[in-house]
């Protein structure tokens, strides 16, 4: 398939920046939208030169209509006369339509028509009903924001048990019921019109259930991107919760027909239309940190993103990790990041993640010429890497993930040659065959070294340690303390954490470290977060990636709105053994101090602030140790702002500059481009190390 496709297509940069979908509905088409005297009046397909779908009607390049899923709806007269007419704001506007010639509406699979479709849907809400809504890029369950009963079925259906749910608002829903400040609404207002998350108002009306979003200060809030969600919002009063229309852990639904049962077990009925989406993408996700936009999901209105980056390696692909799948893709003058493919752990999400290589492949006219990949053998993509390689006789990069964590930020702020980076997350297989995620590295141009690490401390039960925070947390105990464990405990009989344990658990698990079988050894500061928020009793078995971490991020915001003059100091104190090993930063004086202030009954959320600026510190104190004027800062823990923010000031008042990713996420969905760069220098073929298994998502 690879050596069979077409000669490489010169293109502009013009057309891959105008991918980016999609660009939410425009203030005109808004008040085109709501005139009775327009023909696109309640058209719910209306767009124009400056909004409408883009990355996901794209067959091919050029991106002209004829290259779309629009190809299917030839212009009407009045129609192509915009078209055609320089000094009209559809002028050459690719997903123009009205109802003369546009897609139509369906309902549970039967035509029906606009006015009559939205009515029917949000009569269906109303009832309680959910309701399956062909988005810009995919598929959306929408349910009534206020019914608890629909919102408990919604998630049963979904296998989402605790997740915060996403709502779909006006503005002035979004006003009323959330904190926000300039900068946060000029985001939510502006052309990516992503779910941002904004804090709850204090004072907030009664309008959701709990089911939304459980305790969580945030609200994950986004305005509509295109005709069809506003009119269905007018209908249902201003807000409604939107989420992918997904199983969870597999990919987004966006085909009517092709999905129609996984369809049937998540919804109750299906508002769809006949414009075929070609290439699904989810809803970008935001959160406002350090003065600007921190990426959390990258999706419509963010990417693809493309990085200049002239190259004679076209052609090579960056196959990512395994949680958040994505891929990257070098062009003669760029590097190309694809949307968030989500989790690869499941037989589907590993062939969404397959066929999105393949389209990109074709759609740029490119044929495969370098594969680079996650060092991690077991994970999804690096096995089909490996596999692709050898049949196609190609050379392969298996590239270590912190250093691909940090390559990234490099890329997207154009360092060449030398830079020093934190690279802090939940895992990723380290040199050494063990699980990396707290660490420190100096990058050169043809590789890297590891100058700190996290001190390394056993997780009892290896995979399942990563979803149980409980258990990152006997791991440390035992770490420290040995089999006295429990005496250093004595003086906290009502530790919640205790509880969370059969005396039979913690036998079998207590022997499984001494003998060292499935404990695996790791130095990730998302295990940290994990064990610290079980000692606090925030989170003892999680549902989703980084519950126990948000939720420790939000009883630390709880301390910083509330001062108190009871100062509660954490150390994590940087260490060396000797002078050619690594630094390390040394978790246990921080364990020994919180669990003395826990006996002291230190209130939990200045432990959990303290926490936060230790770490902060301990980033200090390595940029000090190494006398270095700048820092990368990657790695999915700094998704949490308030880390990001600590950290960020901690460095500055030493004169050191920080860098994170701002257009690039710092999660794994960037590694694609950091395993590019890789490629680029370090030897290929690579050998990966031992270690297969504690594959996050791995069911065994």
């Amino acid at each position: 398939f690879f050596n069979d496709t077409a000669p490489t297509e010169i293109y502009t940069l013009s057309y891959t920046l105008s991918l980016h979908d999609a660009l939410p509905i425009c203030p005109a088409c808004l008040t085109e939208l709501a005139d009775p005297t327009s023909r696109r009046h309640r058209y719910p397909f209306i767009s124009c030169t400056d909004c409408g779908p883009r990355y996901s009607v794209v067959e091919r390049l050029p991106f002209e209509r004829e290259h779309t899923s629009f190809r299917h709806f030839p212009l009407c007269e009045r129609c192509r006369s915009e078209f055609s007419d320089p000094a009209d704001r559809r002028f050459h506007a690719q997903t123009i339509s009205c109802p003369a010639c546009g897609p139509e509406l369906r309902w549970d699979g039967q035509p029906i028509s606009s006015a009559a479709g939205i009515r029917t849907a949000a009569a269906a809400l109303a009832e309680g009903g959910i309701v399956a809504l062909l988005g810009v890029g995919g598929f959306q369950l929408l349910v009534d924001p206020t019914n608890a009963e629909a919102l408990q079925r919604l998630r049963q259906r979904k296998g989402r048990p605790h997740k915060p749910l996403a709502l779909l608002a006006s503005r002035d829903w979004m006003e009323s019921h959330c904190c926000s400040h300039a900068g946060e609404r000029e985001l939510w207002h502006g052309p990516t019109a992503p779910i941002l998350l904004l804090h709850r108002s204090p004072n907030q009306p009664a309008g959701i259930a709990a089911e939304v979003a459980g305790s969580s200060p945030w609200l994950g809030v986004m305005r509509a991107s295109s005709g069809l969600q506003q009119l269905l919002l007018e209908a249902c009063g201003g807000v409604v919760v939107a989420t992918s229309a997904n199983r969870s852990g597999e990919p987004l639904c966006a085909n009517a027909d092709a999905d129609a049962a996984t369809l049937r077990e998540l919804a109750d009925h299906v508002l769809s239309h006949t414009l075929p989406v070609v290439n699904r993408i989810d809803d970008s996700v935001q959160r406002w940190a350090a003065g600007g936009a921190l990426t959390l999901r990258l999706g419509r209105g963010l990417a693809p993103v493309a990085l200049p980056h002239p190259s004679s390696n076209a052609g090579a692909l960056g196959l990512g990790a395994q949680i958040k799948g994505a891929v990257a893709l070098q062009t003669a003058s760029h590097w190309l990041l694809s949307p968030d493919l989500g989790d690869l752990s499941s037989v589907a999400g590993a062939a969404h993640h397959q066929r999105t290589c393949r389209d990109w492949l074709q759609r740029h006219g490119l044929r495969l010429s370098h594969l680079a990949c996650d060092q991690h053998p077991g994970y999804s993509a690096s096995a089909w890497a490996a596999e692709l390689a050898a049949h196609e006789q190609l050379p392969l990069n298996a590239v270590q993930h912190h250093h691909a964590h940090l390559l990234a930020v490099m890329a997207e702020h154009r360092i060449e040659g030398s830079a020093l980076g934190v690279a802090w997350d939940g895992a990723g297989q380290g040199d050494d065959g063990s699980l990396w995620g707290g660490e420190a590295l100096a990058i050169t141009p043809d590789g890297y070294r590891r100058i700190a690490h996290l001190r390394p401390w056993p997780l009892p039960g290896g995979e399942r340690a990563q979803r149980e925070p409980r258990r990152a947390a006997l791991g440390l105990l035992l770490e420290a303390y040995g089999p006295s464990w429990r005496d250093r405990l004595a003086p906290l009989p009502n530790l919640s954490w205790r509880a969370a344990f059969s005396d039979n658990e913690l036998q079998v698990l207590e022997q499984s470290v001494w003998r060292g079988l499935n404990a695996p050894r790791s130095s990730s500061i998302g295990r940290l977060f994990d064990a610290v928020a079980a000692l606090l009793g925030l989170a003892q078995r999680c549902s989703y990636e980084a519950q126990a971490a948000l939720a420790l991020e939000a009883l630390a915001l709880e301390a910083l709105e509330q001062p108190s003059e009871t100062a509660c100091p954490l150390e994590l104190p940087l260490q060396r053994r000797n002078g050619s090993s690594p630094w390390q930063w040394n978790w246990q004086p921080l364990l020994e101090q919180l669990l003395e202030a826990l006996t002291q009954a230190m209130p939990a959320p200045q432990l959990a602030l303290a926490f936060h600026q230790a770490l902060a510190q301990a980033i200090a104190a390595l940029a000090r140790a190494e006398g270095c004027e700048e820092l990368l800062l990657s790695g999915g823990c700094f998704q949490n702002a308030l880390l990001l923010e600590l950290s960020i000031g901690a460095l500055k008042q030493q004169g050191c500059r920080a860098l994170w990713p701002q257009q690039l996420p710092c999660n794994d969905a960037a590694l694609p481009i950091g395993q590019l760069l890789a490629a680029e220098s370090v030897s290929i073929n690579r050998v990966a190390p031992r270690a297969e298994s504690h594959v996050p998502g791995r069911r065994r």
